[in-house]
Protein backbone atom coordinates (compact mmCIF):
# COMPACT_ATOMS: atom_id res chain seq x y z
CA UNK A 1 0.00 0.00 0.00
CA UNK A 2 1.71 3.32 -0.90
CA UNK A 3 2.16 5.99 1.39
CA UNK A 4 0.61 9.31 0.88
CA UNK A 5 2.58 13.15 0.71
CA UNK A 6 4.20 13.68 3.90
CA UNK A 7 1.37 15.74 6.52
CA UNK A 8 1.64 16.79 10.24
CA UNK A 9 -0.35 14.64 12.58
CA UNK A 10 -3.93 15.64 13.06
CA UNK A 11 -5.89 14.55 16.18
CA UNK A 12 -9.00 12.45 14.67
CA UNK A 13 -12.44 11.59 16.20
CA UNK A 14 -14.18 8.47 14.60
CA UNK A 15 -17.39 8.00 15.97
CA UNK A 16 -18.43 4.89 14.88
CA UNK A 17 -14.26 3.47 14.40
CA UNK A 18 -15.19 -0.51 14.79
CA UNK A 19 -17.51 -0.92 12.20
CA UNK A 20 -17.32 -2.35 8.79
CA UNK A 21 -16.12 0.38 6.64
CA UNK A 22 -14.36 2.74 9.45
CA UNK A 23 -12.47 0.06 11.44
CA UNK A 24 -9.69 -0.21 8.42
CA UNK A 25 -9.76 3.73 7.64
CA UNK A 26 -9.11 3.89 11.56
CA UNK A 27 -5.66 1.46 11.21
CA UNK A 28 -4.47 3.47 8.32
CA UNK A 29 -4.72 6.51 9.90
CA UNK A 30 -2.83 5.41 13.26
CA UNK A 31 -0.44 3.77 10.85
CA UNK A 32 0.21 6.98 8.80
CA UNK A 33 0.85 8.99 13.03
CA UNK A 34 -2.42 10.61 13.37
CA UNK A 35 -3.91 10.58 17.11
CA UNK A 36 -7.10 8.77 16.91
CA UNK A 37 -9.66 8.83 19.45
CA UNK A 38 -12.75 5.96 19.18
CA UNK A 39 -16.21 6.96 20.55
CA UNK A 40 -18.92 4.36 20.31
CA UNK A 41 -19.96 1.58 22.49
CA UNK A 42 -17.22 -0.54 23.52
CA UNK A 43 -14.48 -2.32 21.53
CA UNK A 44 -15.66 -4.82 18.58
CA UNK A 45 -14.12 -8.17 19.27
CA UNK A 46 -14.60 -8.89 15.48
CA UNK A 47 -12.91 -5.74 14.33
CA UNK A 48 -10.01 -5.32 17.18
CA UNK A 49 -8.79 -1.39 16.74
CA UNK A 50 -4.63 -0.73 17.29
CA UNK A 51 -3.21 -0.23 20.85
CA UNK A 52 -2.62 3.60 20.44
CA UNK A 53 -6.09 4.62 19.61
CA UNK A 54 -7.56 6.09 22.82
CA UNK A 55 -11.24 4.84 22.98
CA UNK A 56 -14.27 6.72 24.30
CA UNK A 57 -17.64 4.44 25.48
CA UNK A 58 -21.04 6.42 24.37
CA UNK A 59 -23.85 5.11 22.71
CA UNK A 60 -23.95 7.72 20.18
CA UNK A 61 -27.90 7.77 20.32
CA UNK A 62 -27.53 9.72 23.66
CA UNK A 63 -26.66 12.73 22.97
CA UNK A 64 -26.21 12.92 26.81
CA UNK A 65 -23.54 10.71 27.15
CA UNK A 66 -21.87 11.97 24.05
CA UNK A 67 -21.35 15.65 25.47
CA UNK A 68 -19.74 14.21 28.89
CA UNK A 69 -17.20 11.74 26.96
CA UNK A 70 -16.42 14.80 24.57
CA UNK A 71 -16.46 17.96 26.94
CA UNK A 72 -13.87 19.83 26.75
CA UNK A 73 -12.41 18.07 23.56
CA UNK A 74 -11.29 19.91 20.13
CA UNK A 75 -10.17 17.50 17.10
CA UNK A 76 -8.98 18.51 13.95
CA UNK A 77 -11.67 16.23 12.12
CA UNK A 78 -14.86 14.72 13.17
CA UNK A 79 -15.11 11.59 11.23
CA UNK A 80 -19.08 10.43 11.11
CA UNK A 81 -19.84 6.94 10.70
CA UNK A 82 -23.18 6.54 12.92
CA UNK A 83 -25.54 9.44 11.41
CA UNK A 84 -28.38 8.01 9.70
CA UNK A 85 -31.36 10.40 10.28
CA UNK A 86 -30.90 14.50 9.59
CA UNK A 87 -32.28 15.30 13.12
CA UNK A 88 -28.61 13.43 14.08
CA UNK A 89 -26.67 15.26 11.75
CA UNK A 90 -28.36 18.80 12.76
CA UNK A 91 -27.02 17.93 16.49
CA UNK A 92 -23.88 17.16 15.43
CA UNK A 93 -23.70 20.78 13.42
CA UNK A 94 -24.45 22.41 16.61
CA UNK A 95 -22.24 20.00 19.18
CA UNK A 96 -19.05 20.51 16.76
CA UNK A 97 -19.41 24.13 15.59
CA UNK A 98 -16.41 25.89 16.48
CA UNK A 99 -14.63 22.85 17.73
CA UNK A 100 -13.17 21.12 14.56
CA UNK A 101 -11.61 21.81 11.28
CA UNK A 102 -13.44 19.52 9.45
CA UNK A 103 -16.68 17.08 10.00
CA UNK A 104 -16.56 14.23 7.42
CA UNK A 105 -20.20 13.09 7.01
CA UNK A 106 -20.58 9.21 5.41
CA UNK A 107 -23.72 9.53 3.13
CA UNK A 108 -24.15 6.92 0.43
CA UNK A 109 -24.09 6.12 -3.18
CA UNK A 110 -27.54 4.69 -2.82
CA UNK A 111 -28.20 8.42 -2.50
CA UNK A 112 -27.63 8.67 -6.45
CA UNK A 113 -30.86 8.75 -9.17
CA UNK A 114 -32.28 5.28 -8.69
CA UNK A 115 -31.34 3.72 -11.39
CA UNK A 116 -28.88 6.31 -12.79
CA UNK A 117 -30.03 8.18 -16.52
CA UNK A 118 -26.34 7.41 -17.36
CA UNK A 119 -22.81 5.93 -16.29
CA UNK A 120 -20.47 6.70 -14.74
CA UNK A 121 -21.76 8.06 -11.81
CA UNK A 122 -20.17 11.04 -10.56
CA UNK A 123 -20.61 13.25 -7.15
CA UNK A 124 -22.98 15.62 -9.91
CA UNK A 125 -25.55 12.96 -10.59
CA UNK A 126 -28.51 13.44 -9.19
CA UNK A 127 -29.71 12.98 -6.00
CA UNK A 128 -32.96 10.77 -5.19
CA UNK A 129 -34.06 6.91 -4.41
CA UNK A 130 -37.45 6.60 -4.50
CA UNK A 131 -37.31 2.99 -2.83
CA UNK A 132 -35.23 3.43 0.30
CA UNK A 133 -35.90 5.32 3.33
CA UNK A 134 -32.22 5.62 4.36
CA UNK A 135 -31.20 6.68 1.40
CA UNK A 136 -33.77 9.52 1.22
CA UNK A 137 -32.33 10.50 5.31
CA UNK A 138 -28.58 10.35 3.87
CA UNK A 139 -29.34 13.07 1.27
CA UNK A 140 -31.24 14.95 4.14
CA UNK A 141 -28.36 14.68 6.17
CA UNK A 142 -26.53 15.80 2.77
CA UNK A 143 -28.92 18.80 2.28
CA UNK A 144 -28.73 19.91 5.71
CA UNK A 145 -24.40 20.15 5.85
CA UNK A 146 -24.48 21.95 2.60
CA UNK A 147 -26.58 24.64 3.80
CA UNK A 148 -24.41 24.59 7.48
CA UNK A 149 -21.46 25.16 4.98
CA UNK A 150 -23.10 27.61 2.74
CA UNK A 151 -24.67 29.56 5.18
CA UNK A 152 -22.16 29.42 7.96
CA UNK A 153 -18.53 28.04 7.10
CA UNK A 154 -19.72 24.90 8.79
CA UNK A 155 -16.15 22.29 7.71
CA UNK A 156 -18.40 19.31 6.07
CA UNK A 157 -16.85 16.83 3.59
CA UNK A 158 -19.48 14.52 2.51
CA UNK A 159 -18.00 11.03 1.21
CA UNK A 160 -20.75 8.74 -0.67
CA UNK A 161 -19.17 4.73 -0.32
CA UNK A 162 -20.67 2.27 -2.26
CA UNK A 163 -20.74 -1.41 -1.18
CA UNK A 164 -18.02 -1.55 0.87
CA UNK A 165 -16.70 -5.72 2.68
CA UNK A 166 -14.48 -6.80 4.81
CA UNK A 167 -13.24 -10.64 5.54
CA UNK A 168 -16.79 -10.37 7.25
CA UNK A 169 -19.26 -8.94 4.97
CA UNK A 170 -20.52 -11.33 2.10
CA UNK A 171 -21.78 -9.14 0.22
CA UNK A 172 -24.74 -11.68 -1.38
CA UNK A 173 -28.28 -11.59 -0.65
CA UNK A 174 -28.07 -14.64 2.10
CA UNK A 175 -24.79 -14.58 3.08
CA UNK A 176 -23.58 -16.76 4.70
CA UNK A 177 -26.61 -18.93 4.35
CA UNK A 178 -25.59 -18.90 0.82
CA UNK A 179 -22.51 -20.58 1.29
CA UNK A 180 -24.27 -23.39 3.12
CA UNK A 181 -26.81 -23.60 0.34
CA UNK A 182 -23.97 -23.95 -1.97
CA UNK A 183 -21.88 -26.74 0.16
CA UNK A 184 -25.27 -28.53 0.48
CA UNK A 185 -25.26 -29.17 -3.49
CA UNK A 186 -28.55 -26.31 -3.25
CA UNK A 187 -29.35 -23.94 -5.42
CA UNK A 188 -28.45 -20.31 -4.70
CA UNK A 189 -31.21 -17.05 -6.01
CA UNK A 190 -29.41 -14.03 -7.70
CA UNK A 191 -31.42 -11.25 -8.47
CA UNK A 192 -32.70 -10.59 -12.36
CA UNK A 193 -30.60 -12.40 -14.73
CA UNK A 194 -27.25 -11.43 -13.11
CA UNK A 195 -25.36 -9.93 -15.44
CA UNK A 196 -25.74 -6.39 -14.24
CA UNK A 197 -22.72 -4.91 -12.68
CA UNK A 198 -22.22 -4.20 -9.27
CA UNK A 199 -19.03 -2.47 -7.91
CA UNK A 200 -17.41 -3.97 -4.64
CA UNK A 201 -14.76 -2.03 -2.48
CA UNK A 202 -12.66 -3.63 0.14
CA UNK A 203 -12.79 -1.50 3.27
CA UNK A 204 -8.85 -1.67 2.85
CA UNK A 205 -9.02 0.49 -0.35
CA UNK A 206 -11.49 2.50 0.91
CA UNK A 207 -9.45 3.58 3.54
CA UNK A 208 -6.79 4.93 1.52
CA UNK A 209 -9.20 7.29 -0.16
CA UNK A 210 -11.13 8.49 2.66
CA UNK A 211 -8.40 8.65 5.48
CA UNK A 212 -6.71 10.66 2.29
CA UNK A 213 -9.22 13.29 2.76
CA UNK A 214 -8.73 13.96 6.43
CA UNK A 215 -7.22 17.28 7.59
CA UNK A 216 -6.78 17.80 3.15
CA UNK A 217 -8.30 21.88 2.94
CA UNK A 218 -9.61 21.33 -0.38
CA UNK A 219 -12.08 18.67 0.98
CA UNK A 220 -13.75 20.80 3.43
CA UNK A 221 -16.66 22.12 1.82
CA UNK A 222 -17.13 19.32 -0.89
CA UNK A 223 -18.02 16.06 -1.44
CA UNK A 224 -16.23 13.07 -2.60
CA UNK A 225 -17.68 9.37 -3.66
CA UNK A 226 -15.02 6.33 -2.13
CA UNK A 227 -15.26 3.02 -3.99
CA UNK A 228 -12.90 1.19 -6.31
CA UNK A 229 -12.75 0.28 -10.53
CA UNK A 230 -13.97 -3.66 -9.49
CA UNK A 231 -17.72 -4.27 -11.04
CA UNK A 232 -18.01 -7.79 -11.49
CA UNK A 233 -21.73 -8.92 -12.43
CA UNK A 234 -23.98 -10.74 -9.62
CA UNK A 235 -23.12 -14.02 -11.65
CA UNK A 236 -19.59 -13.75 -11.03
CA UNK A 237 -19.39 -12.65 -7.19
CA UNK A 238 -21.83 -15.56 -6.42
CA UNK A 239 -19.57 -18.09 -8.44
CA UNK A 240 -16.09 -16.69 -7.14
CA UNK A 241 -18.24 -17.14 -3.54
CA UNK A 242 -18.61 -20.52 -4.54
CA UNK A 243 -14.73 -21.47 -5.92
CA UNK A 244 -13.49 -19.83 -2.73
CA UNK A 245 -16.40 -22.54 -0.66
CA UNK A 246 -14.52 -25.23 -2.61
CA UNK A 247 -18.06 -25.40 -4.87
CA UNK A 248 -16.84 -24.15 -8.41
CA UNK A 249 -19.94 -24.35 -10.03
CA UNK A 250 -22.71 -23.27 -7.85
CA UNK A 251 -26.28 -23.85 -9.62
CA UNK A 252 -27.41 -20.44 -10.00
CA UNK A 253 -31.59 -20.19 -10.12
CA UNK A 254 -31.98 -16.24 -11.60
CA UNK A 255 -35.53 -14.98 -9.93
CA UNK A 256 -36.95 -11.27 -10.81
CA UNK A 257 -35.73 -9.04 -8.39
CA UNK A 258 -39.64 -7.46 -7.77
CA UNK A 259 -40.20 -11.35 -6.74
CA UNK A 260 -37.74 -11.55 -4.37
CA UNK A 261 -38.94 -8.03 -2.67
CA UNK A 262 -42.28 -9.58 -2.10
CA UNK A 263 -40.95 -13.15 -0.48
CA UNK A 264 -38.12 -11.58 1.36
CA UNK A 265 -39.89 -7.83 1.89
CA UNK A 266 -36.94 -6.63 4.38
CA UNK A 267 -34.70 -6.89 1.58
CA UNK A 268 -37.12 -4.97 -1.30
CA UNK A 269 -35.76 -1.73 -0.12
CA UNK A 270 -32.19 -2.53 -0.88
CA UNK A 271 -32.57 -4.75 -3.41
CA UNK A 272 -35.13 -2.26 -5.67
CA UNK A 273 -33.49 0.84 -4.04
CA UNK A 274 -29.96 -0.25 -4.49
CA UNK A 275 -28.38 -3.65 -5.56
CA UNK A 276 -31.04 -4.49 -8.63
CA UNK A 277 -29.06 -1.71 -11.21
CA UNK A 278 -25.99 -1.75 -12.29
CA UNK A 279 -23.98 0.86 -10.56
CA UNK A 280 -20.53 2.23 -12.46
CA UNK A 281 -18.57 5.14 -10.63
CA UNK A 282 -15.87 7.73 -11.70
CA UNK A 283 -13.89 8.76 -8.89
CA UNK A 284 -11.36 11.05 -10.52
CA UNK A 285 -12.34 13.89 -8.39
CA UNK A 286 -11.31 11.68 -5.32
CA UNK A 287 -7.78 10.88 -6.86
CA UNK A 288 -6.94 14.38 -7.95
CA UNK A 289 -6.68 15.00 -3.72
CA UNK A 290 -5.72 11.38 -3.29
CA UNK A 291 -3.67 10.33 -5.78
CA UNK A 292 -2.49 7.13 -4.11
CA UNK A 293 -5.90 5.67 -4.03
CA UNK A 294 -6.75 2.62 -5.98
CA UNK A 295 -8.36 -1.10 -6.53
CA UNK A 296 -6.14 -3.89 -4.76
CA UNK A 297 -8.28 -6.27 -3.70
CA UNK A 298 -10.80 -7.55 -6.02
CA UNK A 299 -13.69 -9.73 -4.61
CA UNK A 300 -12.07 -12.95 -6.53
CA UNK A 301 -9.57 -12.47 -3.71
CA UNK A 302 -12.30 -11.00 -1.46
CA UNK A 303 -14.49 -14.57 -1.44
CA UNK A 304 -11.21 -16.69 -0.15
CA UNK A 305 -10.65 -13.89 2.69
CA UNK A 306 -13.82 -14.13 3.91
CA UNK A 307 -14.28 -18.13 3.31
CA UNK A 308 -11.19 -18.05 5.54
CA UNK A 309 -12.33 -16.21 8.15
CA UNK A 310 -15.90 -17.62 8.48
CA UNK A 311 -14.35 -21.15 8.66
CA UNK A 312 -11.90 -20.33 11.47
CA UNK A 313 -15.01 -18.67 13.51
CA UNK A 314 -17.45 -21.36 13.44
CA UNK A 315 -19.90 -19.51 15.72
CA UNK A 316 -20.64 -16.84 12.99
CA UNK A 317 -21.91 -19.30 10.45
CA UNK A 318 -25.25 -18.76 11.33
CA UNK A 319 -28.04 -19.92 8.61
CA UNK A 320 -30.98 -17.66 8.30
CA UNK A 321 -33.60 -20.49 8.43
CA UNK A 322 -36.27 -17.96 7.35
CA UNK A 323 -34.72 -16.68 4.53
CA UNK A 324 -33.54 -20.62 3.67
CA UNK A 325 -36.90 -21.47 3.00
CA UNK A 326 -37.88 -18.22 1.30
CA UNK A 327 -34.97 -19.16 -1.33
CA UNK A 328 -36.51 -22.75 -1.52
CA UNK A 329 -39.77 -20.91 -2.47
CA UNK A 330 -38.45 -19.22 -4.35
CA UNK A 331 -35.95 -21.59 -6.30
CA UNK A 332 -39.59 -23.74 -6.85
CA UNK A 333 -41.44 -20.49 -8.53
CA UNK A 334 -38.70 -19.77 -10.63
CA UNK A 335 -38.92 -23.13 -11.73
CA UNK A 336 -42.55 -23.62 -12.63
CA UNK A 337 -42.45 -20.58 -14.65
Amino acid sequence: MTTPRSRNPLDLLFIGGSGIISAASVTRAVALGHRVTVLNRGRSATRPLPDEVETLVADVADDAAVDAALAGRDFDVVAQFRAFSPDHVARDVERFTGRTGQYVFISSASAYQTPPSRLPVTESTPLRNPYWQYSRDKITGEDLLVRAHREDAFPATIVRPSHTYDRTLIPTTGQWTDVARMRAGRPVVVHGDGTSLWTLTHTEDFAVGFVGLLGHPLAVGDTFQIMGTHAPTWDQVYTWLGAAAGVPDPEIVHVASETIARVLPDDGDGLLGDKAHSMLFDCAKLQALVPEFRTTITYDQGAHEQIAWYDAHPEAQAVDETRDRAFDRLVEHARSV
